[in-house]
């Protein structure tokens, strides 16, 4: 069976987080950043913080992540989200694939998701 992570408001009939039923896998829904009309650095590093947080409850940390999705909705911003991205991952980052979407929930520009190892 699936276990549920609470983490904060969702704006739709989903789950932040779902451990998976062996316990080994943790499925991050994709997240947004808290503050819509910040920059996209900005917007980068809340939805990080956010990702960190979670993983902090089941007690991980980023280095555990093995893989993100990261959607954008301006291809163009991919250079600067990647800077701040990097800063999170000082070596062996996870595999990642960056998508160029037509639009996010609440208009956001950036959604992450993620998938990290429980030990």
């Amino acid at each position: 069976m699936k276990k549920s992570i609470e983490f904060g408001k969702v704006v739709g009939p989903y789950s932040p987080a779902i451990i998976s039923s062996g316990k080994n896998l943790i499925f991050i829904s994709g997240q947004l950043a808290s503050d819509l009309q910040a920059d996209i650095r900005t917007q980068t590093n809340q939805i990080m913080g956010k990702i960190k947080d979670i993983l902090a409850k089941v007690e991980v940390n980023m280095e555990n992540i093995v893989k993100t999705t990261i959607f954008l909705t301006d291809m163009s911003d991919f250079t600067r989200v990647n800077e701040e991205y990097a800063k999170y991952f000082s070596e062996n980052p996870p595999a990642r694939a960056t998508v160029q979407v037509a639009g996010l929930p609440l208009n956001a520009k950036i959604e992450i998701e993620a998938i990290a190892i429980i030990n």
